[in-house]
């Protein structure tokens, strides 16, 4: 029997929370889809160690769920030079 907290939307925003929460991640910019048995993580983190982290504390957190981690690693340093805005 499926109840509706096994509802997509709801293991989504469960997975989220979960990744706010875990004091290795505190992450809120990354966004959890969840299709079947399958979970992609999107978005943007600013180191490797984030991103591999946000995979493994999910794997620990629902280990019967695929994880597909499609998170992308950007330099968010100081800017280099001068803005001119116009």
């Amino acid at each position: 029997m499926t109840t509706d907290q096994d509802a997509p939307q709801y293991r989504a925003a469960r997975l989220r929370q979960a990744l706010a929460e875990d004091p290795r991640t505190t992450e809120l910019g990354v966004r959890v889809t969840v299709r079947g048995e399958h979970v992609l993580l999107s978005g943007q983190v600013v180191s490797e160690q984030r991103r591999d982290e946000l995979a493994r504390v999910l794997a620990e957190i629902a280990p019967n769920l695929e994880i597909y981690n499609d998170v992308r690693v950007t330099n968010a340093g100081e800017p280099s030079g001068r803005e001119d805005l116009r």
